[in-house]
């Protein structure tokens, strides 16, 4: 700047003596070396709180400069961008934080208050048996379910009927829970994409795969992670699952130890710990993590693979068939453990003594099937 631009008034104002009358927020007559002195380190916040910028870059008094700086013109651009920085609240921040986490307990209340009769036309709650198994089955099986809870029992098969609606505001909530809860993420994820199959889903639409359990085996996982026990466990589930070797598809898994227990429910396996404790649903959620826990184990310890899918999960059906509260039990130690922060995969089937671990927990392997025996196939 020349002597001539450092000052805001001009020769007239100057033999007015306006100078000296002036208002206290006209700057003083300034040369070139004080002004740059004057403002050098000063933080731009700082500036613009005392409307310095603003004079720098605007005329005055009908002033202009006549030559316009570098040094003014980034004085200008720095003002603008302090200037149009907003606060962190409109419709762009709130899309893009992340939705709330949905419980267990809200999402059954959704299906629970829901229109579901076009669903519940579907189930078959009981399995239908005649002759010999009918009488076999009524003299030597387990005992019915109590009239009072076959309500529950039936909202349960009607839920496994449901299937998953991306339109639908609550399926979203327990989609996007389920993924935070197992990656830890902060942030929502889309509902279509390559980070389902990171899970363990086969495609990038999770609908695809509920086949035969429906929108409760979304539920089943939901629980699994939303319980911080519980959570610890899916958690190193899922790091099984991803093993080098013994890697296996996490949801997809999941997907069928609740078709297991949707199988059990309906052959009234589930019928005497459901009557014991007057409830369905947590005894339905109990034995999907049982058998789930159980599987793992399994997995881990017998070195299973992919290609022993399909025979472990034939096994482990007739073993939770057939000893249900077993796995409960077995259940209850590990996540006492988890409590004391002891429990692991290797340490879950303690309780089972070593003469269970002989003879309920050996898998019929692949290669020792015939080759031309078909009932390798595994999951849905």
């Amino acid at each position: 700047m020349n002597e001539k631009s450092c000052s805001f008034h001009n020769e007239k104002e100057l033999r007015d003596g306006q100078v000296e009358n002036g208002s206290a927020g006209s700057p003083p007559p300034c040369d070139k070396d004080s002004s740059a002195l004057a403002f050098r380190g000063i933080p731009i916040s700082a500036l613009k709180s005392y409307s310095v910028l603003r004079a720098l870059t605007t005329e005055a008094n009908g002033w202009a400069p006549a030559v316009v700086s570098t040094e003014v013109l980034r004085a200008q651009e720095e003002w603008e961008a302090v200037d149009n920085i907003q606060p962190e609240t409109g419709s762009q921040a709130s899309s893009d934080q992340p939705g709330q986490l949905i419980s267990f307990s809200e999402a059954l209340q959704h299906f629970q208050t829901a229109d579901l009769s076009s669903f519940k036309k579907r189930i078959q709650p009981t399995i239908r048996r005649t002759g010999l198994a009918a009488l076999r089955h009524c003299l030597f099986g387990p005992p019915k379910l109590h009239q009072g809870l076959r309500e529950e029992r039936d909202l349960v098969l009607t839920i496994a009927q449901c299937g998953l609606d991306s339109r639908d505001p609550v399926h979203g909530r327990v989609l996007q829970t389920i993924y935070r809860k197992l990656t830890g993420s902060k942030f929502d994820c889309a509902l279509h994409g390559d980070h389902w199959e990171d899970l363990g889903f086969q495609g990038a639409n999770p609908a695809t795969d509920l086949r035969g359990a429906g929108f409760l085996a979304l539920l089943h996982l939901l629980y699994l992670v939303m319980d911080s026990k519980t959570l610890l466990m899916a958690q190193e589930i899922l790091r099984l699952s991803r093993h080098h070797i013994q890697q296996f598809p996490f949801c997809l898994m999941s997907v069928n130890i609740t078709r297991i227990a949707i199988q059990a429910l309906r052959e009234d396996c589930l019928s005497r710990e459901c009557n014991r404790q007057q409830k369905v649903i947590p005894v339905v959620n109990s034995f999907y993590a049982a058998t789930f826990l159980h599987l793992a184990y399994i997995w881990k310890t017998q070195q299973k693979t992919i290609s022993d899918s399909g025979f472990v999960l034939k096994d482990l059906e007739v073993l939770a068939k057939k000893s249900p509260r077993r796995l409960l039990k077995t259940l209850e130690s590990y996540l006492a453990g988890v409590s004391k922060g002891q429990a692991s995969l290797l340490g879950a089937q303690k309780c089972c003594g070593p003469q269970a671990h002989a003879k309920e927990l050996t898998f019929t392997g692949v290669c020792d099937l015939l080759p031309h025996s078909s009932e390798g196939t595994w999951l849905i």
